[in-house]
């Protein structure tokens, strides 16, 4: 990372790069699957795919494509339970609420950008106690182009007030990174999100990769 540029904003991915969603995502997909008489998958194979949102997660747990006879009642089904225990389990990473607090004792202002609809983003970083610190939180229900398109980006530095070119994107995903670059933002690849090959992310073109939250909090000090 260039670090003789000016920091003027940090932005954050959401599930799998600031906070740990895997365990209520777990919960609901193992749910739905005892509803329908299945026995419950290994946590880590669901974990894997968690940053792919509801449609990976009727995949790992039915074997089910869009196209397919009943995906639609399981994806409606899967995205109810998680709505209705949506921060059930859910944490900050383990030495994320220090970061933040480093950002913002520095008045360095963050924010979230991420896929995740805000039917279910807004009340988890309430439920958090985030929302009155998070300068920002863009969803796809705030832009026309979902990531890897920067709209979602250059919305989030229109509403900091940061330029992109001064900001940093923080994500745990190949797209979260191409959006970064999209946005001529500088870029930080985490490589302890919901990653399906870890090494894969030295393909992705970062700025730089951080393999724990102590690495990322040593690369935004």
């Amino acid at each position: 990372m260039k670090t003789e540029k000016q920091t003027s904003a940090v932005l954050f991915d959401l599930d799998g790069t600031l906070i740990d969603t895997a365990p209520d995502f777990i919960r609901c997909l193992n749910q739905l699957r005892q509803q329908h008489s299945l026995a419950p998958l290994p946590a880590e194979q669901i974990r894997r795919s968690v940053s792919n949102g509801a449609r990976a997660m009727v995949r790992v747990g039915f074997g089910l494509e869009p196209e397919h006879e009943g995906y639609l009642e399981k994806h409606t089904a899967f995205l109810d339970l998680y709505e209705a225990g949506v921060a059930e389990e859910t944490t900050l990473f383990e030495g994320m609420d220090r970061l933040l607090k480093n950002l913002e004792t520095r008045a360095i202002p963050w924010g979230i950008v991420t896929n995740k609809p805000a039917r279910f983003a807004a009340p988890l970083i309430g439920a958090l106690g985030l929302a009155e610190r998070c300068a920002t939180l863009i969803c796809p229900d705030h832009v026309t182009e979902r990531k890897p398109h920067p709209e979602a980006l250059f919305l989030a530095c229109q509403q900091i007030n940061a330029e992109p070119s001064e900001a940093i994107y923080v994500g745990d995903h190949e797209r979260d990174i191409e959006a970064g670059r999209n946005a001529g933002m500088r870029t930080i690849a985490v490589r302890y999100g919901y990653i399906e090959q870890p090494e894969s992310v030295d393909l992705w073109q970062a700025d730089v990769i951080a393999d724990t939250v102590a690495d990322l909090a040593k690369l935004l000090q």
